[in-house]
C-alpha cells in the first residue's frame, strides 16, 4: 500500500510528540487516528507521578518506563474513544509485549518510521492481519 500525504502529516506530529519525552536514551512519540482525528497520543515515559528519569546511572532504561504505543493505548481506555479499527502512528515499530496490546485494542494499521532492535513485534502484528507500513521519512 502506498503512503497518503497524511500518513507523512501523522508521522511528523509523532515526531514532534516524541521530543516531549524525558527519555535520553530513545525518544518515542505514537498518535492513535480514526476517521482522520486523533484520538489518543502518548511518548514512552515513566508513570505519572515519577520522576521523569528514564535511565539508570548506566544509561539502561528503567524498567518500569512506559512505551509511547503503551501510553497512548491507555489514555484511550480511560476516555469515551475506542481504537477498533484505529491507526497507529509510530517513530519506532512495537516492541514484542506492545504488539500485544495493539492486537487486544483493536488497532487495525501501524504506520512507522524506525525499527526497534527486533522484528518480534511487527512480525506478531502481521501474522494477526494488522496492515504495517514502514516510511522512513
Amino acid at each position: 500500500m502506498e503512503p497518503t500525504k497524511f500518513d507523512f502529516a501523522y508521522l511528523k506530529m509523532a515526531k514532534e510528540w516524541a521530543n516531549l519525552s524525558y527519555c535520553k536514551r530513545k525518544q518515542v512519540g505514537a498518535l492513535i487516528v480514526k476517521d482522520r482525528m486523533i484520538i489518543s497520543d502518548g511518548y514512552n515515559g515513566t508513570p505519572s507521578g515519577f520522576e521523569n528519569c528514564c535511565e539508570d546511572e548506566n544509561g539502561n532504561t528503567q524498567w518500569y518506563v512506559l512505551h509511547a504505543e503503551a501510553n497512548a493505548i491507555l489514555k484511550l481506555a480511560r476516555s469515551t474513544q475506542s481504537a477498533k479499527d484505529a491507526t497507529l502512528y509510530l517513530t519506532l515499530s512495537p516492541c514484542k509485549e506492545c504488539s500485544k496490546l495493539i492486537l487486544q485494542a483493536g488497532i487495525k494499521k501501524i504506520v512507522y518510521i524506525d525499527d526497534y532492535s527486533d522484528n518480534d513485534g511487527i512480525d506478531f502484528l502481521r501474522n494477526h492481519g494488522i496492515e504495517t507500513l514502514k516510511i522512513p521519512i
